[in-house]
């Protein structure tokens, strides 16, 4: 196509109208997007309840509550019950993992590499 034809196509009214009836179609849903927002924003202000000052979560009297740490070690999962029955789902408690014994953090070794693949020497 040479450019005589592409300024025919655009300056044609069928081109202009068809553009024109886009615009306002975009506008239009714009328009209904926004709308529908703010409606929703008030319906939210309205149903939604805020907690007066007095609601609001406070510390407990004993002060804070702080983090506990402890080391976990994983139960043994039995195959069979004690009758020789097999496990069920409903037979499991809800931790698979107990307070261990050792509380002992664990440290690094000297002399190790600290990762695999670390390209430390390792132990040696």
């Amino acid at each position: 196509m040479k450019t005589a034809t592409y300024e025919l196509l655009a300056a044609s009214s069928d081109h202009a109208i068809a553009v024109g009836i886009a615009f306002a179609c975009g506008l239009i849903v714009a328009c209904a997007l926004i709308w529908g927002v703010r409606v929703g924003m008030r319906v939210m202000d309205k149903d939604t309840h805020h907690p007066g000052l007095e609601e609001q979560p406070h510390v407990p009297d004993g002060g804070p509550v702080h983090e506990m740490r402890e080391r976990r070690e994983p139960d043994e999962m039995p195959v069979t019950t004690k009758d020789g029955d097999r496990i069920l789902p409903h037979d499991l408690h809800h931790a698979s993992t107990r307070t261990g014994k050792d509380q002992n953090p664990r440290r690094w070794s000297p002399g190790s590499s600290g990762s695999f693949g670390g390209g430390g020497l390792g132990r040696t």
